[in-house]
């Protein structure tokens, strides 16, 4: 049994400021050439790690374009959510969203912490997902990213969440491969993190993310690293997997502008100032507004529902935003 794992394209209508390129356009080549390597690979299955529209709702046209690229895969493809799929970061959304009208249309299966069996030749494989939600990487790394074999030979876990080999910066949102080695997944399969993380093995367990289909920031190791799909291969003695690198993504600096990087930078150096200055003069050092209010609740010390209903409330903001409405 074959599979087909990338993540992150991020379909959208529109080029980032920071692309010199058509990315419509580019994006469309690279999925069309994502469908001949399953074709010419002979994959069983496509797995999809998340964020597979840019924004929850994108326009019906933008979505049609893209959609007819992957009617053309040959095979089943499996997702999850990723943080731009869903409505304030909120999974009950995913019903009103396009990616959970995609899955309606059958054009992916959307899986979960059910197990789906899929079987071939006496093989079985355990697939499990688990997409984003507003606790990623805050709540107990065990419930999100650690799971359980049953009855299978092998089990791929597929999560949405930042998955990462070293510490970031203090206040940051992450995982370390680490803190799940108990995990009982053959493969750990990753998104969220467009620059991906070197392969790791431990104990014949494989935690794996080999970075976003698209280059949407202009982040300097974006400019160098690979834009490549990842094959997965359980029909021999024992499971392997190999990286295949996309033809039609251009190189980094052909795409990328080099003066807006610079500008980044710039505006880098400007930003960990006026953090700092934040951090001096108050209690709350976070800008992301869902972080914020988790810091506020624990600081005021309110009931979860309070916090819940906050969370309700922002997502229905960024549904009617999203719409082009004032109210909501």
């Amino acid at each position: 049994m074959r599979f087909l794992y990338f993540t992150d394209d991020h379909k959208r209508g529109t080029t980032p400021e920071n692309r010199k390129d058509n990315f419509p356009q580019t994006l469309a080549r690279k999925l069309r050439e994502v469908v001949k390597i399953a074709q010419d690979q002979d994959v069983d299955y496509v797995l999809h790690g998340g964020d597979f529209f840019d924004v929850p709702a994108p326009a019906i046209s933008v979505c049609a374009d893209f959609l007819e690229i992957y009617q053309q895969f040959p095979v089943p493809i499996f997702t999850v959510p990723g943080n731009h799929d869903l409505f304030g970061h909120n999974s009950e959304t995913l019903y009103r969203t396009m990616l959970g009208f995609t899955a309606k249309l059958g054009i992916v299966h959307l899986v979960g912490s059910d197990p789906v069996y899929l079987e071939k030749k006496g093989l079985r494989v355990q697939l499990t997902g688990q997409g984003y939600h507003f606790e990623m990487d805050r709540r107990d790394r065990q419930l999100d990213y650690v799971i359980k074999k049953k009855d299978c030979d092998y089990a791929i876990h597929m999560v949405h969440g930042m998955l990462l080999q070293r510490a970031l910066f203090p206040g940051a949102l992450y995982t370390l491969i680490e803190q799940i080695w108990d995990t009982e997944a053959d493969f750990t399969l990753a998104g969220h993190n467009h620059l991906g993380f070197p392969d790791t093995e431990k104990d014949g367990k494989f935690f794996l993310n080999p970075g976003a289909l698209v280059r949407l920031s202009n982040h300097q190791q974006e400019m160098i690293r690979p834009v490549q799909v990842m094959i997965i291969d359980l029909s021999g003695s024992k499971p392997s997997y190999k990286k295949i690198r996309l033809k039609s993504a251009a190189p980094g600096e052909d795409i990328l502008d080099r003066s807006r990087v610079e500008e980044a930078a710039f505006r880098e150096q400007k930003l960990v100032g006026y953090l700092a200055e934040v951090k001096a003069a108050g209690s709350y050092q976070r800008t992301d507004v869902r972080a914020l209010l988790e810091e506020i609740s624990q600081a005021e010390k309110l009931p979860p529902r309070v916090i819940e209903e906050a969370l309700r409330r922002l997502a229905l903001a960024e549904e009617a935003l999203a719409r082009g409405e004032d109210e909501v």
